[in-house]
């Protein structure tokens, strides 16, 4: 059983997947038992144990369970309107960085960061993992995001379950090249 492909399927449906039995606004959890049901059309084997091990072994950490193990969400990166995921805003380090693709910089440069399709741009923690979300992209390049001085100045900076730093938006004058 491919689990990787699984994990994709998965994404798409807690992310992106405009069915409200499935995805609940409040938080954007969908019941583990529905999960599995629709995985099944595709991947009738799978089982509640596939999941759990593609939750554990996602190496960025995209999914939580909640409490008792019921619900399942992914921990950003939502399309789905209205969807809201409880986030943290602790103090942002001074820097935080953010990779893309070298054909989007100048519009980046010149009109900031914007998330397009999602609710927030995702930035992130360190130049390393920027790097490797530049690279799905096309010939990456990294950005280094004045997040210290970006709250400071009243913009809004959360931080999602699994470690992945998220605004509305980031205008250009708090955006370098690494």
């Amino acid at each position: 059983m491919n689990l990787t492909r699984i994990s994709k399927k998965m994404s798409y449906l807690l992310r992106h997947c405009t069915d409200p039995l499935l995805v609940d606004l409040n938080g954007g959890w969908a019941d583990v038992d529905a999960v599995i049901a629709q995985l099944r059309i595709r991947y009738p084997a799978f089982t509640r144990r596939e999941l759990e091990q593609i939750v554990a072994e996602d190496e960025k950490g995209r999914y939580s369970f909640d409490a008792k193990g019921r619900r399942i969400r992914a921990n950003q990166g939502h399309s789905i309107p209205g969807v809201r995921v409880d986030m943290e805003a602790p103090v942002p380090p001074e820097l935080l960085y953010h990779g893309t693709a070298s054909r989007f910089l100048p519009q980046i440069l010149q009109q900031g960061l914007r998330p397009m399709s999602r609710q927030f741009v995702h930035i992130s923690p360190d130049p390393e993992t920027a790097l490797k979300v530049g690279e799905r992209h096309g010939k990456p390049v990294v950005l280094c995001v004045e997040a210290r001085r970006f709250v400071e100045d009243g913009y809004k900076l959360l931080r999602s379950a699994n470690g992945v730093w998220q605004a509305e938006e980031v205008p250009p004058e708090y955006l370098r090249l690494l």
